[in-house]
């Protein structure tokens, strides 16, 4: 099965959620019609993040449950690690944050996610941050990206 794997990343902090899923939902429409089966990688650490899951969990009931998939990839251990299981499709630690600093995890889970992806959707309003971060370096990659909030820009120009 060829599968088509989609980094998310955005801000702990979001200014317009309406503006974001305005942004986020064609573009999620769009990748799930033309790939036959698209992994969503996500982290939770913030608004965004919590967001985005719930934008791409309604866009698929209607465009493909059955081909997607969202996992949830975590830095490190978490208590409530059962909740996460029922939400997400899969919960992983990637392998290679078990030795990494603590203060490290974040950032190392964000580089394993970039480069992991095919396509980075991002949410930047910023140049600070671990999602300006995860950005750069997906464009530094040539990962193919889309920044969100440029979209919502054009979108409102347009108005």
């Amino acid at each position: 099965m060829d599968i088509y794997t989609v980094a998310l990343f955005g801000h702990r902090e979001i200014s317009d959620l309406r503006g974001l899923e305005e942004a986020m939902t064609p573009v999620i429409e769009e990748v799930i019609s033309n790939h036959s089966y698209v992994s969503f990688l996500i982290g939770r650490n913030g608004e965004f993040d919590e967001y985005a899951a719930s934008v791409i969990k309604r866009v698929r009931r209607t465009k493909g449950e059955k081909t997607t998939d969202i996992t949830l990839v975590l830095p490190y251990s978490v208590a409530d690690i059962k909740y996460y299981e029922s939400y997400y499709d899969s919960v992983i630690i990637p392998e290679s944050l078990f030795s990494a600093h603590p203060k490290a995890k974040i950032e190392l889970r964000n580089r394993y996610m970039v480069e992991t992806a095919d396509f980075v959707i991002a949410y930047v309003e910023r140049n600070v941050g671990g999602a300006y971060r995860a950005l750069k370096y997906a464009k530094k990659l040539k990962k193919q990206t889309v920044n969100l909030k440029n979209v919502e820009n054009q979108r409102a120009n347009l108005s």
